[in-house]
């Protein structure tokens, strides 16, 4: 590593952008390899290579001359910015995940130019060995966090429903066509569910929640008319459609967000209304998960409106005609 930054070029405009271009090329083959070899999408991705891609251009650039703090973060930035469009470019990723991801891309590229421009400023002899650590760090911590085990997680949603039990209960099992959505998530490339099917009933029947991208195959494994309806998930679709030039399959998009079951339940109110409540129990094997946790959450929160709100609205519906 040393020989390598010795052999870059002095002059100001051609180090950087050699430094640069080293960067994006070093943190573009880390990525793949953590994609498509290991399987992981974590730690070593989200958060220890953007701050190599923050430190490592300013330490190959910087090593004995004077560099400013705004430097090592311009610099930082850039790699930042050329790898996404790579990502785009070579249809390793979509727009939308890139933008979900890009917090913590920006914060950690930013504290990685603010060690790069320490580690630089002190002029200490290591710089090399410093940067080779980071490079060795990145697959270790993907291999090492590919063998965790995922928490289950549940998301509950819950509204009220001015009609009775029987009525809102029908409306849970099957639902017709849903309007387009209006919420701008689901306008991003985003599954969200269109209508809802039901092959026989009671225990062992077969439930179609139908998304954009494709069905939810819910085998029923509760059927307590009127009050309760749960049932686990033997298939599901990809959770989103993304946005690309191209046609993008990213291997996130299959067994990284898993739906394993979930439930309708139904509360009988003291004014005569009905609270209905949905529930998803679910793992993703993408982290930081406590990150991550946070998308999921609220993007199953919307899809639960969505639904709720589209049954409440034909249950009362059904419960105005009734009462004619």
């Amino acid at each position: 590593m040393n020989i390598l930054i010795e052999k870059l070029p002095d002059n100001d405009k051609q180090r950087k952008w050699i430094a640069i271009a080293i960067t994006v090329l070093i943190s573009m083959l880390l990525t793949l390899v953590g994609i498509y070899l290991i399987g992981e999408y974590g730690v070593a991705l989200f958060i220890f290579t953007p701050f190599f891609m923050g430190a490592c251009p300013i330490i190959l650039y910087g090593l004995k001359r004077h560099v400013s703090r705004k430097e090592a973060w311009k610099m930082g930035f850039l790699a930042l910015l050329i790898f996404t469009v790579g990502l785009l470019f070579f249809a390793i990723e979509g727009l939308i995940c890139i933008a979900m991801a890009a917090p913590l891309g920006i914060l950690f590229t930013w504290l990685g130019s603010l060690i790069g421009f320490s580690i630089v400023k002190k002029g200490t002899k290591r710089s090399s060995v410093i940067v080779l650590i980071f490079l060795a760090f990145i697959p270790t911590t993907a291999f090492i966090e590919k063998d965790f085990e995922p928490e289950l997680n549940s998301v509950v949603t819950s509204i009220e429903i001015e009609a009775d039990l029987s009525t809102v209960w029908r409306n849970v099992v099957e639902f017709p066509q849903l309007e387009a959505p209006k919420e701008f998530i689901f306008r991003t490339g985003i599954a969200y569910p269109i209508n809802a099917k039901i092959e026989g009933s009671g225990v062992g029947a077969i439930r179609y929640c139908n998304f954009t991208t494709g069905s939810f195959v819910e085998p029923i494994t509760v059927w307590n008319k009127n009050l309760l309806l749960k049932f686990d998930v033997l298939e599901q679709p990809a959770p989103m459609k993304e946005i690309s030039f191209w046609d993008i399959d990213a291997p996130h998009l299959h067994d990284y967000f898993v739906s394993k079951k979930g439930q309708f339940k139904l509360t009988q109110l003291s004014n005569g209304n009905t609270l209905l409540e949905g529930t998803t129990w679910y793992y993703h094997h993408i982290k930081p998960a406590i990150y991550w946790k946070g998308w999921s959450e609220y993007i199953i929160h919307q899809i639960h409106l969505r639904v709720l709100a589209h049954i409440k609205k034909n249950a009362e519906n059904d419960q105005v005609l009734l009462r004619r």
